[in-house]
């Protein structure tokens, strides 16, 4: 199936329309252009199901996965966005890039409070200022990627050339060699 078909499979969301559906937060940080916004079912959120429904591959599916580090005695959150298909090297390559001491993933609820979006539907769009935002190197060889919405009945289409254009974004190598 090509790109143009599915998108027109997919209920896409009008611009005009995203603040009745998504976070505020969300909202005010997305690119003006680039991005598609589109409904999904709460059943087709995650992302194994929803590669399943929607045809989209675990490798153009973009996670967006909150990690809680420390660093210099203090305790910091970043988000690291890497495609569903790739292993994260936590202990490795995240750690040596944030700089941090000890890090682990959020547990669900500090994720949910400290983003202000849904389990499930967290993009790297609207998180806090001072949250760093790692992209995996991988996330950018693709044509075109979906990313959470901040909720988890929307996602986000876009491809990789609007993440590497936004100044928040930091790319940079993440994952393990896929087996």
């Amino acid at each position: 199936m090509h790109s143009h078909e599915l998108v027109q499979q997919l209920d896409v969301i009008a611009a005009e329309q995203w603040s009745a559906h998504l976070p505020v937060h969300v909202v005010e940080q997305l690119p003006a252009h680039g991005v598609t916004v589109f409904q999904v079912t709460d059943d087709a959120s995650d992302t194994a199901a929803f590669s399943a429904r929607y045809g989209f591959g675990l490798e153009d599916c973009a996670n967006t996965i909150v990690i809680r580090y420390k660093k210099e005695g203090a305790e910091h959150y970043a988000a690291v966005v890497s495609l569903g298909s790739l292993r994260l090297d936590i202990n490795g390559a995240v750690k040596a890039a944030l700089g941090a001491q000890r890090l682990s993933f959020a547990k669900r609820e500090q994720a949910v409070e400290h983003s202000g979006m849904e389990f499930g539907g967290i993009t790297a769009f609207g998180l806090p200022a001072d949250w760093r935002i790692l992209v995996d190197a991988a996330v950018m060889q693709r044509a075109q990627i979906v990313m959470g919405a901040g909720v988890r009945a929307a996602k986000l289409l876009l491809a990789p050339d609007v993440l590497r254009q936004w100044p928040r974004c930091e790319v940079v190598s993440l994952t393990l060699p896929a087996e």
